[in-house]
């Protein structure tokens, strides 16, 4: 096993292990909540809320122009057009200013499978492969074992900027972070109490949220969007959407500039052979039950789709299978770039960064992709593929209003508890994190102080495009 309760003296974090001699059994639970008390000497609850930027903190706009090394060139000013959108924009994009920012707060040291990028935007609605509809985390690119406290701060400070981009107000962005606090803490308490089976056969099934939306119009608006995705299949929406037929050949519709076919340094025979060689490491990580599925389709085309805003510029593309004419299945190819949390938690084990971000999705969700798979194929670049769409639901996060923020912060609380006590032992953190809100709150102070330096860094990163310093491309 890998948690111990001693600290290292260095101030950079390192993981905690717990040394258990192969003839000893298993602490008990209440061993393990004492474990998680001890820490409060070491790492007082109360000093979460601290917020003190470092004294030779790296400027965010060249934190920026590091993020936009290796990236597709001519994606690069859109990337920052997309940022410059708003300071919720912006801070969805700066996962790896964050990133720097947080490996300078307190932390207890207690290491688990963190997402690396806990926004609120990647929270969402997605189908099992029993086809039961489930909330969970969806992105997981920057997925990594690192210091359990990130993640919550992470997500936490989304809902205080995306509320006050809403225009929703400092009062109900700082609630909605106490919030989404509490319902980790009164969750990874549960958890904490479950077997360690039940922890991982658990899911958060949108059956169990419906009960808690108080809303009736909230509720029906939800469940039409649910009903809309069950009904959704690939050929009659995602096909005339995005797919078209040529002389007899299927192919992917241009819409540039957010999708295009590839033309590059290579010719295009020689991308095809890429293409196909990527393809074939991509179906070799799979096992071998999916290969069965996987060999029903004939790859018929792939083209470059810019996504979100964190990955604009990366290599980003849907691929067009074929099983017959009335059969299409699309899947989502992402690079997978060294996660933004290395340089503070410590390499992946993992040599390709596609094959960190699979396993990453294995860890922390309840139920991955069946295509879920990686390649790195014959470029330096790593890749992880998976279905463009399964009945996702993502959260409309510029429509809702105070009660909605509050109640979606709950869910993504309770979510990342879920996630973290997959492979952190939850009796722990849930000793370290107690019964009373002072966790709570240092949490939701924390939220408001850096959702104010993210609008500073805003500004700052606004200014320097103005003066023309940062290449930007706004979209219509």
């Amino acid at each position: 096993m890998k948690r111990t309760t001693t600290l290292p003296d260095s101030e950079s974090p390192q993981p905690l292990s717990i040394k258990i001699p192969s003839h000893q059994v298993h602490p008990s639970r209440a061993e393990l909540v004492a474990m998680g008390k001890a820490l409060r000497d070491r790492c007082p609850r109360e000093s979460h809320a601290e917020w003190n930027p470092p004294h030779q903190r790296l400027s965010p706009v060249r934190l920026l122009k590091q993020g936009d090394r290796g990236r597709i060139p001519h994606l690069v000013p859109i990337r920052h057009g997309r940022m410059l959108e708003s300071p919720f924009t912006f801070y969805r994009g700066a996962a790896l200013n964050m990133a720097a920012d947080l490996a300078s707060t307190p932390v207890t040291g207690f290491y688990v499978q963190a997402c690396g990028d806990a926004h609120l935007v990647n929270f969402r609605g997605f189908a099992t492969a029993e086809r039961r509809l489930i909330f969970d985390i969806h992105d997981l690119d920057e997925t990594l074992s690192a210091p359990r406290e990130w993640d919550l701060k992470r997500l936490a400070a989304s809902f205080v900027i995306a509320c006050r981009d809403n225009g929703l107000g400092n009062a109900t962005g700082a609630e909605a972070a106490r919030v989404c606090a509490q319902s980790y803490r009164e969750h990874i308490i549960e958890y904490g109490k479950m077997r360690v089976l039940d922890v991982w056969y658990s899911s958060i099934g949108v059956e169990e949220l419906l009960p808690t939306i108080r809303d009736e119009k909230f509720r029906d608006r939800l469940l039409k969007r649910i009903d809309k995705e069950q009904k959704r299949s690939a050929l009659e929406y995602d096909f005339p959407k995005l797919a078209h037929t040529v002389q007899g050949s299927s192919m992917i519709r241009d819409n540039p500039p957010t999708i295009f076919h590839y033309h590059g340094k290579y010719g295009s025979d020689e991308f095809e052979s890429i293409i196909q060689k990527s393809f074939e490491g991509y179906r070799n990580s799979l096992p071998p039950t999916r290969h069965v599925l996987l060999d029903h389709y004939d790859l018929k085309d792939v083209a470059i789709k810019v996504v979100g805003v964190g990955s604009v510029g990366t290599f980003c593309a849907v691929a067009l299978l074929m099983a017959s004419p009335n059969d299409p299945l699309f899947l989502q190819i992402k690079e997978a770039r060294a996660s933004v949390l290395e340089p503070y938690a410590g390499k992946s084990v993992f040599a390709n960064h596609g094959q960190r971000v699979v396993n990453g999705h294995h860890m922390m969700q309840s139920a991955s992709d069946i295509f879920l798979g990686w390649s790195k194929g014959t470029t330096v670049k790593n890749f992880y593929v998976r279905q463009l769409r399964d009945m996702k639901i993502k959260p409309n996060v510029e429509n809702l209003s105070s009660t909605e923020m509050i109640l979606f912060a709950e869910w993504c609380g309770w979510t990342l508890a879920r996630a973290h006590s997959r492979d952190g032992e939850p009796a722990v953190i849930g000793g370290y994190l107690g019964k009373s809100e002072v966790f709570d709150k240092a949490i939701a102070a924390f939220a408001i102080a850096y959702a104010n330096q993210n609008e500073l860094d805003y500004e700052l990163v606004k200014k320097a495009a103005s003066k023309g310093k940062l290449e930007v491309a706004m979209e219509r």
